[in-house]
């Protein structure tokens, strides 16, 4: 099997499992053995790519219990859901700008191969690739929240027909509070005017047709539509070009919190005709925590939506610095911005841009679709529920089979309590994440995990759920007497 020649992608009919049988049969093991994983590294075009990252060791992770494991060794880094790991071009493009303000001061504002007045400039194109949009659509400023402000006083106009927003019942907190606080700017009744769309009973994640029919039953009093691209607590890749035509085909305006999305998942923002979106760069494009977050609107949008709240880079550039307080206002996003670009942010995501450059958003997908469906194959196997036999420890996975409903990430709940195999799994060189109230978010990540990496959790997830049942025994047989 020619693992570069696959079509592994949502429009293939081959689904992981069967590609991990079919070469396993070829190479004379077992799904499970571990001769698979080091062939499935063996054969990925993409394996170089982990070079351009700083791996932690498991000595240097502070939950690590070094009786437990070899301290020498990579830790299995499943967090990149949470926290991108370093590019290692971040220390040098770092001490570049540092450099320059040391031997240049105020001149490195408009010299240098970065000027610090341009910097968000010179990567525009790397990340309107990722995100596929034209370069003019999109903005490197501010956090995620900030941005999804500013783009909701300017997108979010009420009237007493059209006054509601629609998102999931679980997005991330800051979206709800955002929007929460974007209700009451304009005097509304939070509970009248949020309209949150809940899984159906006994379900962890929402339907397609159940999103589109609450547009098509709502959608006359719904302005904005603001679902996440990834839903970050189930993992669930929601589809972004039916809920953009079913909404817009409504009146509604419809814009994605990309954060666990860019990155990590194939983008059409352009072509789908998403009306804006915003999104952070900390998560899958590796850019440290708190880095420059993204911005996006619609080329169509670039003369009719104006910023609610302007500052002095959204003027023009070209007569920016005449400093004449006469307003040329940037069409679309680039009118929102609002501050010159922080320079030491640029270099961050800079590196990691360009790791991107090296491949394609179609390669990483390739490759993606087989690791995660590599863990599931693995948790399925050893770890389905077994009806007859109640005591065997058990996981059930959250998020969507299907692989197009998904990214990277898999969302797990498990029959121990959550708290100590999560305890137990970072004892062992692991990060991952647990989110209350039962999961734990595993995210193997194109760019720079391995087979292997998901080889290693499995193994280390069997000791970890043999110590947690053990602890559970123990504190029932204590608590009897």
């Amino acid at each position: 099997v020619k693992l570069n020649d696959l079509k592994m992608d949502p429009s293939s009919p081959v689904l992981p499992a069967s590609v991990l049988e079919q070469t396993a049969s070829e190479l004379g093991c077992s799904p499970t053995d571990k001769k698979l994983a080091c062939h499935l590294d063996e054969k990925d075009e993409l394996k170089h790519l982990r070079e351009c990252f700083c791996i932690p060791k498991v000595k240097d992770l502070p939950p690590t219990d070094l009786s437990l494991v070899n301290g020498e060794e990579s830790c299995v880094y499943f967090a990149g859901n949470s926290l991108g790991l370093q590019p290692r071009k971040v220390k040098t493009y770092l001490d570049e700008e540092l450099d320059k303000w040391a031997r240049t001061g105020v001149h490195g504002h408009f010299n240098g191969q970065r000027p610090w007045a341009l910097a968000d400039e010179c990567i525009l194109d790397l990340m309107a690739e990722l995100v596929g949009a034209k370069r003019q659509e999109i903005a490197l400023m501010n956090g995620l929240t900030v941005n999804l402000h500013l783009q909701m006083l300017s997108f979010f106009k009420p009237t007493p027909r059209r006054y509601k927003i629609l998102l999931e019942a679980r997005a991330f907190p800051s979206d709800h509070y955002a929007v929460e606080s974007q209700l009451r700017l304009h005097g509304l009744d939070v509970e009248k005017s949020m309209v949150l769309l809940q899984p159906r009973q006994g379900e962890e994640t929402l339907r397609t047709e159940d999103i589109l029919a609450v547009i098509e039953k709502e959608g006359d009093s719904i302005a904005v539509i603001l679902f996440s691209g990834v839903q970050y607590y189930t993992g669930q890749l929601f589809d972004i070009p039916r809920i953009t035509k079913a909404g817009q085909k409504k009146g509604c305006l419809v814009g994605f919190d990309l954060a666990h999305a860019v990155g990590n998942v194939e983008l059409h923002l352009h072509d789908w005709g998403v009306d804006f979106a915003c999104w952070c760069s900390y998560k899958y494009l590796n850019s440290g925590a708190g880095g420059l977050a993204g911005a996006y609107i619609h080329e169509k949008h670039s003369k009719s939506i104006k910023p609610a709240l302007i500052g002095w880079w959204g003027h023009e550039f070209k007569t920016r610095f005449l400093m004449e307080n006469k307003l040329q206002l940037s069409e679309g996003i680039n009118g929102f911005r609002l501050s010159n670009p922080p320079i030491l942010l640029v270099c961050a995501l800079h590196a990691s841009l360009e790791v991107f450059s090296q491949t394609t958003m179609k390669a990483l997908r390739r490759k993606s679709i087989l690791l995660t469906g590599y863990l599931e194959y693995l948790i399925k196997h050893y770890y389905s529920e077994d009806k007859t036999n109640p005591e065997k420890p058990f996981v059930r996975i959250i998020t969507p089979s299907r692989i197009e409903d998904r990214g990277c990430q898999l969302t797990l709940s498990f029959s121990l309590p959550i708290k100590s195999v999560f305890k137990e799994l970072e004892k062992r060189g692991v990060a991952c994440d647990m989110r209350e109230p039962n999961a734990l978010r595993v995210a193997p990540v194109p760019l720079y995990n391995s087979f292997h990496d998901v080889h290693r959790f499995i193994e280390i997830l069997g000791s970890a759920i043999a110590s947690s049942k053990q602890t559970a025994n123990n504190t029932v047989l204590s608590g009897s007497y």
